[in-house]
């Protein structure tokens, strides 16, 4: 367990510093230095958001990558502005709602709302027409696992994994038309170390296709611990398709955006217990909490650590009295509502689950 919890943490500083760069190519904005960064010598994107709003997590990735794209340009600005920090500031500019995006021209302080589509493709444009630059957009890394012959069995038939494969042709129509959404599911389960999103170019490696019969494209098939054959996946192909797919065939409880859900971490029959926890007297407790972690001990793999996640939770509610669940959700949700990583982010959500259960 000790050597579980040294590689996740592992994980989480590498997924911390891999956002971190990224953040670093947009510009923070406050009062203190707008006026220094923007109006001057050069034209300014900026985004104003606020940590809480949907449509801002959304963009985010998007806009990263744009500020990754002009970060050698020096004549372009790309910035952003927390309106919860600075709500005079986004007062000042009439930001009325979230994201709100506006380009200041250069050497101006009177700025046009931007009206586009919100894609680093569409953006990208946009900034290279109004600063006259002539920018490519970054290349974003994939997180779709490319199979090959060398490489399939050892990945898809990994009795520790769930697997999903496209295997498409490049010069297939409709996997040119899914290739954007597979990659936003792919995206969405990167930090389910036991899903992989997967692909293989079957015009290449006829003799796979073959084998699974495969006869056209794109065709999508499962591969799941328990069944190394394959299944046919028969879903939609919209990007919520494909995630109630994962969360219910692999147990996850993941969003389109890769956010945890409300049900990540919760385990119905601890939640039993929790219930009549909350019912006993104070000396009646600690008969409950016994039998809690009676139960925790017969939990294995994830569930375990959610386990221990619940007995902290049923420790400290003895501890602190009836109200400590409550402080500690909204003391959890101030945090979720900054920019953190997605480590970060799923541990406080988890815990913030399962206190839940106790509020």
């Amino acid at each position: 367990m000790e050597k579980f919890l040294q590689i996740w943490l592992a994980f989480g500083t590498l997924a911390l510093l891999a956002v971190s760069g990224l953040a670093d190519d947009v510009v923070v904005l406050t009062e203190e230095n707008f006026e220094k960064e923007v109006g001057q010598d050069r034209g300014a994107l900026v985004e104003f958001y606020a940590p809480w709003c949907g449509h801002c997590k959304k963009l985010a990735p998007e806009y990263e990558t744009l500020g990754t794209s002009f970060k050698k340009a020096k004549s372009v600005l790309i910035a952003k502005v927390d309106c919860d920090d600075q709500k005079s500031l986004c007062s000042k500019y009439e930001v009325s709602g979230y994201p709100t995006l506006k380009w200041f021209p250069k050497g101006s302080l009177e700025p046009k709302k931007y009206e586009g589509p919100r894609t680093a493709e569409a953006l990208t444009e946009f900034v290279n027409t109004e600063g006259g630059t002539n920018v490519k957009m970054a290349t974003v890394p994939s997180n779709v696992v490319v199979l090959t012959g060398d490489n399939f069995g050892e990945i898809v038939l990994d009795e520790t994994k769930d697997v999903l494969v496209e295997f498409y042709a490049p010069w297939c129509g409709h996997c040119k038309n899914l290739a954007p959404t597979y990659e936003k599911v792919a995206t969405a389960f990167k930090s389910e170390e036991e899903v992989v999103i997967a692909n293989l170019d079957a015009d290449k490696h006829k003799d796979l296709a073959e084998k699974y019969g495969v006869s056209g494209y794109p065709t999508l098939k499962f591969f799941p611990k328990s069944n190394k054959g394959g299944e046919e996946y028969e879903g939609g192909r919209d990007l919520e398709d494909f995630v109630a797919f994962i969360n219910e065939k692999c147990g996850t409880s993941r969003d389109g955006n890769g956010q945890l859900t409300s049900k990540a971490g919760i385990v119905a029959s601890l939640d039993a217990l929790v219930k009549d926890f909350l019912a006993a007297t104070n000396e009646e407790k600690k008969a409950v909490f016994a039998k809690i972690e009676e139960e925790v001990e017969k939990l294995t793999g994830v569930s375990a650590r959610y386990g221990k996640i619940y007995l902290k939770a049923a420790k400290k509610s003895m501890e602190k009295g009836s109200d400590y669940a409550k402080n500690e959700m909204e003391r959890l949700q101030r945090i979720l509502d900054k920019s953190i990583s997605l480590a970060k982010a799923d541990e406080l959500t988890l815990k913030k689950n399962i206190l839940s259960a106790f509020a």
